[in-house]
């Protein structure tokens, strides 16, 4: 059932106490698939990220990533070590370090420290890694500069960076544009296109237009469970899609 997808996730319940934020979900992404998943608050959403990067347990199901790693028994640095990368919503970038250096620090290194990663010397294939990324992610002009004078948008993508350098194979993505403005908003989807071509990236997102605008499959979420998935056009005339976000008797319009 795994053979073809990069992450699985079958029957998958996390119960906080009675409240099951996922119920039975069964949830599935191909090797370089972009997904976005979306959903009315209390959903899921958050959670299904927690599931797959370790942070949350599930109470029973599997957690499939690749052909045959179970990711209940690993803890998130084993997770992230397997090639699963994450982005938050809040930009967790080092704003006193250079862009360079916040890339430097994402690479995997064998020393252990802040200090001791930048003092160590960057071997050739890592120095062509985040030379590539810089250019890729549009910041190659201030590699040099401070991390925290970077704007909003530029924070985000230096996340995104950071988390490309670390050769992750499934990106998750949390409401990568919120606060951005209608440029970054652009430049940001073009980067989540970009990425997508040599790994999966799973995106969480309200803005509908912008879901729109890079999504190939959406899922939809509600009470823990997949409600329904398809493109976009799909999601939006489907009745209960309608229904939960607005209530009965709206126009798919309306779901924008």
């Amino acid at each position: 059932m795994t053979g073809g997808s990069i992450i699985y996730l079958e029957d998958v319940t996390v119960d906080y106490d009675g409240f099951k934020a996922l119920q039975d979900l069964s949830f599935y992404m191909d090797y370089s698939e972009l997904r976005v998943v979306i959903g009315p608050n209390g959903a899921g959403k958050t959670t299904l990220l927690d599931v797959i990067s370790g942070k949350v347990k599930p109470s029973k199901g599997r957690v499939i990533f690749g052909r045959d790693h179970d990711l209940r028994d690993l803890r998130e640095h084993e997770i992230a070590a397997l090639g699963i990368g994450r982005k938050f919503q809040t930009p967790t970038v080092f704003a006193n370090l250079t862009v360079h250096e916040n890339l430097q620090l994402s690479c995997r290194r064998k020393s252990k420290g802040v200090v001791a990663t930048l003092l160590a010397d960057s071997p050739a294939d890592e120095r062509e890694r985040i030379f590539q990324t810089l250019e890729r992610i549009g910041l190659a002009g201030r590699h040099a500069e401070p991390a925290g004078a970077l704007s909003h948008g530029e924070k985000q993508w230096l996340e995104l960076g950071m988390a490309i350098v670390q050769d992750s194979r499934l990106l998750l993505v949390d409401e990568p544009v919120a606060g951005m403005t209608d440029e970054e908003t652009e430049k940001t989807g073009e980067l989540l296109e970009a990425v997508a071509r040599d790994r999966a990236v799973l995106v969480i997102e309200h803005d509908m237009e912008f879901v729109r605008r890079i999504a190939r499959t959406v899922t939809v979420l509600h009470e823990g469970r997949v409600l329904c998935e398809g493109t976009v056009d799909e999601v939006q005339n489907d009745v209960r899609v309608m229904e939960i976000y607005l209530g009965r008797e709206r126009t798919a319009d309306a779901v924008h």
